[in-house]
């Protein structure tokens, strides 16, 4: 047997392996995989429950199967359960334009042009990492409040256009980096100015990162909770995550089965998105996380 390259794919690396230890191998991988997929299994089986059994019977298999649940939550919160998954949409879509063009043109500044405190802005935009979104909430949410924003998607959306996400900056800029800079001089011999380089050279070849960083935004933004909570008031603005709490009563009694039935369909939306770009997000991050 040839001896594996370091930069052996980990699939090849299971290959080598001997019989006995890739049956090893193989059976600790299921028994991980179970374990992580068990919540979503019990709260699937939960949703087919009548309410009195989700906890009386907490096992898998359902002992009384109730359908009516989903008919019920669709409509059982006071509105449509449709409109909040159209209003996550809005937000979500909305976030995901302005992050893209955003952290994109924030990092062809970074990874290309030269100017005073370069490296100072740089390292001040990684350390908002390290700063927990409540130590800012307060303050933003008075900034939104004086601009009359509150109960309305500007303040979920807008700042998206702002570049406020570091990490997709810092994403985008090490993809940019490992871009040879001979094609920049190239197209500045035909003639081309930054704009252009930016539009017809670095985004097309930035797909990768972009598709991560698509990915990442919508399934963040589709399953945030906090912030939602805070700048949305009216029922008929709620989204999925906002919408779901509807069924949680502590004075008339809860809809448990209802709402494991609508959590079961909320999420569809963030586990097609994975599955249809789940090979480009493996690309993405393997393109701009290692380069240097």
């Amino acid at each position: 047997m040839s001896a594996l390259t370091p930069n052996a794919s980990p699939l090849a690396r299971l290959r080598s392996l001997t019989g006995s230890r890739r049956i090893l191998v193989h059976t600790l991988l299921v028994g991980v995989a179970v374990v992580m997929l068990y919540p979503l299994l019990w709260m699937l089986s939960s949703s087919l429950k009548p309410d009195t059994d989700i906890f009386t019977h907490p096992g898998l298999i359902p002992g009384r199967v109730r359908p009516e649940n989903y008919s019920e939550g669709w409509s059982g919160s006071g509105n449509s359960f449709s409109l909040y998954i159209v209003n996550s949409l809005i937000v979500t879509i909305g976030a995901v334009i302005g992050n893209v063009v955003s952290c994109s043109l924030a990092a062809y500044a970074f990874a290309r042009f030269e100017f005073r405190g370069k490296r100072i802005w740089f390292g001040l935009m990684l350390g908002t990492l390290m700063l927990p979104t409540q130590a800012v909430l307060i303050p933003q949410y008075t900034i939104f409040y004086n601009l009359t924003w509150i109960n309305t998607y500007l303040p979920l959306i807008v700042p998206k256009f702002l570049a406020v996400d570091a990490f997709f900056i810092f994403l985008m800029v090490q993809f940019i980096r490992s871009v040879p800079r001979e094609l920049d001089q190239a197209a500045m011999v035909d003639g081309a100015n930054p704009w252009s380089i930016y539009w017809r050279i670095i985004l097309p070849l930035m797909r990768p990162a972009l598709i991560t960083t698509t990915i990442f935004t919508f399934i963040w933004t589709y399953d945030d909770f906090l912030h939602q909570l805070v700048y949305l008031q009216q029922n008929d603005r709620f989204t999925v995550p906002l919408g779901l709490t509807l069924f949680l009563d502590q004075t008339s009694g809860s809809s448990y089965g209802a709402m494991f039935a609508m959590s079961t369909l909320a999420l569809l939306p963030t586990l097609i998105c994975f599955l249809v770009f789940q090979k480009r997000l493996v690309e993405g991050m393997a393109t701009s996380g290692m380069k240097g």
